[in-house]
């Protein structure tokens, strides 16, 4: 069982997003302390993208706020190798930064190994090297389809990193089963449809994309616009093993208002609302996976 996949094993898992390096590489780390404090069970970490086509406003500005203040790659490998938590790292970003990682000095290593044609494993094995080695313990990639995702699967299995795909309500039946043969650490699960951002409700369209669910014997994580312990409640008792929350918390780091002690309050009731939905789970169906 991975770090991943352990952190689903006990009780639903909450997984908070912040971006990296918004407003700044300290914060950051006082920010996912604040977090793993009020229950946090895994850290999604943004690597800022100047291109991040899954994300509403909330967080394109939170990552423009991180790209302005100079983040970068190494910059964030860094700050994941000197967080002091004890809770796996999933790395969020976009698969052009990780196609080009390395830059100039890996495009000519790979054209020297290929004979003049650069190979994508070059950069790929590239950017998960240094991940595995800065203690990142997964990734997801939004952009990339499941049909091209080849070297980066490979390049997981060879560094022990999860890969993480989401499934959208309208992802069909076989594209379904190709993601989850594809798929490790678990299934992040697309609540609704268009990009990222807080909701006041949960949508429908997150109970039908459990029920197709079902099957899968990888944990089942739910994000795209949570953002309340009563959203989290609803959600696991729907048959989640837990929820991802970015856009909420998000908006409490741009406040820059008692940010952490902020953070750690929300964290506390959403991971309450989560096992308030385990509870309400009809025990012959509750399960640890």
């Amino acid at each position: 069982m991975s770090e991943l996949e352990a952190a689903f094993a006990d009780e639903p898992a909450l997984i908070p997003y912040v971006v990296a390096g918004d407003p700044g590489i300290e914060e950051t780390k006082e920010y996912v302390r604040a977090l793993v404090r009020g229950g946090a069970d895994v850290i999604e970490l943004g690597l800022p993208f100047s291109e991040p086509i899954a994300d509403g406003p909330t967080i394109q500005n939170a990552i423009q706020r991180a790209l302005s203040g100079g983040m970068t790659p190494d910059d964030y490998l860094e700050l994941v190798s000197g967080l002091d938590v004890d809770v796996p790292v999933v790395c969020m970003t976009y698969y052009n930064l990780i196609y080009q990682y390395g830059g100039r000095e890996a495009q000519r290593a790979s054209e020297r190994s290929s004979g003049g044609t650069p190979r994508d494993e070059e950069g790929v094995e590239a950017f998960v090297s240094a991940a595995a080695d800065a203690g990142v313990s997964g990734l997801i990639v939004p952009d990339l389809p499941v049909e091209e995702s080849g070297p980066l699967r490979l390049a997981c299995d060879e560094y022990g990193l999860d890969l993480v795909f989401i499934i959208a309500p309208t992802t069909t039946d076989r594209r379904k089963r190709r993601i989850t043969e594809q798929a490790s650490g678990f299934v992040y699960v697309q609540a609704r449809m268009g990009t990222t951002g807080a909701q006041a409700d949960v949508s429908g369209d997150t109970h039908d994309s459990l029920a197709r669910l079902a099957e899968s014997d990888l944990p089942k994580a739910v994000g795209f616009g949570v953002s309340a312990g009563e959203h989290a409640r609803e959600i696991v008792s729907a048959g989640a093993d837990g929820v991802v929350v970015g856009s909420a918390l998000v908006d409490i780091v741009a406040s820059g208002e008692n940010v952490a002690e902020r953070l750690e309050s929300k964290a506390a009731e959403l991971k309450s609302g989560a096992r308030e939905g385990e509870q309400e789970i009809p025990e012959p169906e509750r399960t640890s996976n």
